[in-house]
């Protein structure tokens, strides 16, 4: 089979396809035949260095949606010729991969592969970001960095389900349209002002929840724009990780920091299914949109990852095999 893979991290050209064999699952896991894969930035961070990989060579990618095409022994959630849709297990980049069968979710009657693939990984993370770090209601004002990625479009539409006031930066005007479509209230161009300043000026008491992806250029800006006991929500490092800090600047005002990881949010079956199911069921009647932003076949994933890397894409980066 064909799979990208890397032998040590630097940019997009170490990514190379190279043949080899297909892998032969386990007792409790399942073989599927990818036909699309879901690009995000932790793959880019991996790439090139920021989080590395422990081993080489590796195979990048999180996130894909496939046919089942054998099973192990003791497997009892999927069956051969069932349409699934995985992440968080490394080595999507490939035709074929190994997953554990407890992590493998059914994709719904006539949901296609590349949206399957686009909405898992992201959408999880914006369920759990929205739903599971605090109850926010319509009293509450929120911050989401990076409104018009992947995460950020989706996290944006689930603020505006539970009614939450929401800040957002974006880059371009055409970024400021799609998060507004979304249903953010303000889009602040970070490239032109400064979002401290400006939240400050609406909301001088502060806001209850920052959600920041991007990580050591927003964190203390962050910091200085949540009210008293609100939360600090670090779950990305797009500008690099954060640097040390005074542990002060949460005492000051009772902050709460948080930096979650989904798989903490999805530790059982019955937990991912829960908020896979609910997700994909938001999406197959119209109460969440996805976007794919850029779709290219797997043969151009150096340009994939060149574009989300640069902040040139909206919505979500796909690979189609």
């Amino acid at each position: 089979m064909k799979a990208v893979r890397i032998h040590s991290t630097g940019g997009p050209e170490v990514m190379k396809i190279e043949e080899i064999p297909i892998p032969k699952p386990t007792s409790t896991e399942v073989l599927i035949e990818i036909k699309s894969i879901g690009v995000n930035y932790t793959d880019v961070s991996s790439r090139k260095g920021t989080n590395p990989p422990d081993y080489y060579p590796w195979i990048p990618g999180r996130e894909a949606a496939g046919v089942v095409v054998e099973v192990g022994e003791d497997v009892t959630e999927v069956k051969i010729g069932d349409n699934v849709a995985y992440a968080m297990i490394t080595g999507a980049y490939a035709e074929y991969a190994t997953v554990p069968a407890w992590l493998t979710v059914p994709i719904p009657d006539g949901m296609p592969y590349d949206i399957a693939s686009a909405i898992l990984l992201q959408g999880m993370t914006a369920h759990f970001l929205a739903n599971s770090i605090t109850s926010l209601n319509n009293a509450d004002t929120a911050l989401v960095h990076a409104g018009a990625g992947g995460v950020g479009l989706l996290l944006i539409q689930m603020l505006k389900m539970l009614d939450v006031y929401t800040f957002t930066t974006i880059s371009t005007p055409e970024k400021s349209d799609l998060a507004i479509a979304a249903g953010a209230d303000l889009t602040i161009n970070y490239l032109k002002e400064d979002f401290e300043t400006s939240i400050k000026k609406y909301n001088p008491d502060g806001i209850t929840i920052v959600y920041d992806a991007i990580g050591q250029t927003t964190f203390k800006k962050g910091l200085s724009i949540l009210k008293r006991r609100g939360y600090m929500v670090l779950y990305g490092t797009a500008s690099g990780t954060n640097p040390d800090f005074d542990r002060n600047l949460l005492r000051e005002k009772s902050i709460y920091l948080t930096c979650p990881m989904l798989g903490d949010f999805t530790s059982t079956r019955d937990e991912l299914l829960n908020r896979a199911n609910t997700v994909l069921e938001w999406v197959q009647n119209d109460l969440l949109s996805i976007r794919l932003g850029l779709t290219l076949p797997f043969s151009e994933v150096s340009e994939a990852h060149r574009q989300l890397e640069g902040r040139m894409t909206t919505g979500k980066v796909i690979l189609t095999i």
